[in-house]
């Protein structure tokens, strides 16, 4: 695989939101809503030409006009229409599937573990407080104006350097984040719609890669 792991296959989806079903034994299960697919698949790259094997699929379909040129092409290669998101998948063997066919949501079943991808929700710019969970200045005894500041962040002497990671303030969220071990709850193939137990990244609408696990 030229280096790099296989994954598992997946599709992807938009999050719509949470809610809650009831379980067969009548419990309340906080689900998150995906909309996922039909991907089709826009191209199969294999080791002896691209150097490692993967699928190419693509998701939320797109005007030929707010295409490139060469995108353009690309995707009418497959006849499946123009698509605004396409992501690859590392298969150990791609060769399984061809140009043009779909994934759908009936990959899964209810009770498969997966892991979804997303990219979190950008807070902006956050103190230590809000992005690292810090404890915070004493309230009391003196202290003026510093009740949320980091504290010392390192000595003039030793080591005469901040270091490289340190918790600081800064950006939070707007991240790649990969969420493992949620329960499939429902798939309903006619809405192309998974139901994900608990929590996943991104805000709703946003663009999440559901894969088997």
């Amino acid at each position: 695989m030229g280096g790099v792991m296989a994954e598992k296959l997946g599709i992807l989806g938009r999050k719509l939101g949470m809610t809650r079903v009831f379980d067969g034994n009548g419990v309340s299960v906080p689900v998150t809503v995906i909309q996922a697919g039909p991907c089709p698949v826009l191209q199969i790259k294999d080791m002896e030409r691209d150097g490692y094997n993967a699928l190419q699929i693509g998701y939320i379909e797109a005007k030929e006009k707010h295409m490139t040129r060469p995108l353009a092409g690309h995707c009418a290669k497959a006849g499946k229409g123009m698509f605004r998101a396409m992501r690859e998948l590392r298969l150990e063997n791609p060769a399984e599937y061809r140009v043009g066919d779909d994934l759908t949501v009936e990959l899964f079943t209810p009770g498969d573990l997966v892991k979804v991808t997303g990219k979190s929700i950008g807070k902006g710019t956050a103190g230590v407080m809000k992005r690292w969970n810090f404890k915070g200045a004493s309230s009391s005894h003196g202290a003026e104006k510093v009740h949320r500041s980091a504290g010392s962040i390192g000595n003039n002497t030793e080591p005469s350097k901040i270091w490289k990671g340190k918790k600081m303030a800064g950006q939070l969220g707007a991240k790649r984040v990969t969420t493992i071990n949620l329960t499939i709850v429902a798939i309903r193939p006619e809405e192309n719609v998974i139901l994900v137990k608990g929590a996943i990244p991104g805000p709703k609408n946003g663009l999440v890669m559901v894969r088997k696990q």
